[in-house]
C-alpha cells in the first residue's frame, strides 16, 4: 500500500482493525513496511481478504473511518445480494459543517434507504443501534435541503412515580428529562445556536405524544420516539395525524415498555396490523447493530439469554 496514511486507517489504533480481520477471517495477519501480508495460502480467505479491504478502502474514500463494527459488516456483505453490497455504499447524509453520518451495519443501510423512498418507516431495536440518531439526521437534511417544511419530534411521557404536574419550574422545564435525548442527536449533527434558531421560527418543534391529538401535520418529517410507551389508542392517534407530503418515523424497544399493561403495547400492536400494508416499512435491529461501547452489546446479549 503506497499511501501510509491509508495504511495506518486500515490497521486502526494498535492494530485493531488488524485484530478484528483475524477473527473473521481465521488466520494471521502481519505488516511489513507498508504491506499487510496475510498468513494462509487458502485461494477463498485470500480472496475474501482482499474484498474486504477493497470495501475498506471504498469506505475511507467516501469519508467513513472503517472500525470493528464497519468491517464486520463489510464481511457480512460478501455473502449478501448485490443489492446488500450497493447499500453499504448507500450516500451519506451530508449536513452543514462538514458533517457526514452514514450506515455502519447493514442494518442501518437499509433503515437509510427505507428512510429515502418510504413514507412511514418503524424501526424497533435494542439501545445504541442508531434508531433515534439516524432518523434525526435523515430529518435535519429533509428540512435543511427544503424538502420538508418543519421537523416534529415526540415521545410519550410515561412518568415513573413523580408527576409533572409537581415537579418544579415552568413547561419547558419539566418536560426537558423526556426531550433530553433528541437535543442530544440534534447537537452533535448541527450547531446548538442553529438547532435554537429552528426553533425560534417553529421549524422544529419537539413536543410530548399528548400534544398532538387534535393536528394534522403537512409537509413535515414527524418523529415517534420511545413508541414501545405508547398504547394502542395513542399510537392510532399519532399515525393518523400524518398530512400530505409528510413522513414518519417510529422508533422503540420492546424489550423495555414501561407501560403498566404490556398487552396495550401500541408498537406491538403496530406491528401486528400493519406488517401486511407495502408502503410502511419494519426494521428490527439486533445486538449486533449496537455502536457503542463493545460493553453494551454484551450486557444486551446477557439480558436476552436470561429473558
Amino acid at each position: 500500500m503506497e499511501d501510509p496514511k491509508i495504511l495506518k486507517e486500515i490497521c486502526g489504533a494498535q492494530d485493531t482493525n488488524l485484530r478484528v480481520l483475524e477473527s473473521l477471517l481465521g488466520v494471521p495477519l502481519y505488516t511489513k513496511g507498508n504491506q499487510i501480508i496475510l498468513g494462509s495460502e487458502d485461494e477463498e480467505v485470500r480472496d475474501r481478504f482482499q474484498a474486504v479491504l477493497e470495501g475498506m478502502l471504498d469506505q475511507i474514500e467516501r469519508g467513513n473511518n472503517p472500525e470493528s463494527s464497519l468491517i464486520k459488516t463489510i464481511y457480512q456483505a460478501l455473502d449478501d445480494s448485490h443489492e446488500g453490497k450497493e447499500l453499504l455504499k448507500n450516500r451519506p447524509v451530508n449536513l452543514p459543517g462538514g458533517v457526514r453520518v452514514l450506515p455502519r451495519t447493514f442494518r442501518q443501510a437499509q433503515y437509510l434507504s427505507a428512510m429515502d423512498r418510504k413514507d412511514v418507516i418503524f424501526s424497533i431495536g435494542p439501545a445504541g443501534t442508531g434508531k433515534t440518531y439516524l432518523a434525526v439526521a435523515h430529518a435535519l437534511r429533509e428540512i435543511l435541503e427544503k424538502r420538508k417544511s418543519r421537523l416534529v419530534i415526540t415521545r410519550p411521557v410515561v412518568e415513573a412515580g413523580e408527576s409533572l404536574g409537581f415537579l418544579p419550574g415552568d413547561l419547558a422545564q419539566k418536560l426537558n428529562p423526556y426531550l433530553r435525548p433528541f437535543y442530544d442527536a440534534m447537537d452533535s449533527l448541527i450547531s446548538p445556536e442553529q438547532v435554537k434558531k429552528l426553533e425560534e421560527n417553529r421549524i422544529i418543534e419537539i413536543a410530548p405524544l399528548a400534544y398532538m391529538r387534535g393536528r394534522s401535520l403537512k409537509d413535515s418529517y414527524i418523529i415517534l420516539d420511545e413508541a414501545q410507551n405508547t398504547t394502542r389508542e395513542q399510537m392510532k392517534m399519532f399515525l393518523t395525524r400524518m398530512g400530505e407530503g409528510s413522513k414518519i418515523v417510529v422508533t422503540g424497544d420492546i424489550t423495555q415498555i414501561d407501560l403498566p399493561k404490556k398487552e396495550r403495547c401500541g408498537l406491538i400492536h403496530a406491528m401486528k396490523i400493519l406488517q401486511p400494508i407495502e408502503d410502511i416499512s419494519f426494521h428490527h435491529f439486533g445486538q449486533e447493530d449496537v455502536i457503542r461501547h463493545p460493553l453494551v452489546k454484551k450486557i444486551i446479549k446477557a439480558y436476552e439469554e436470561e429473558e
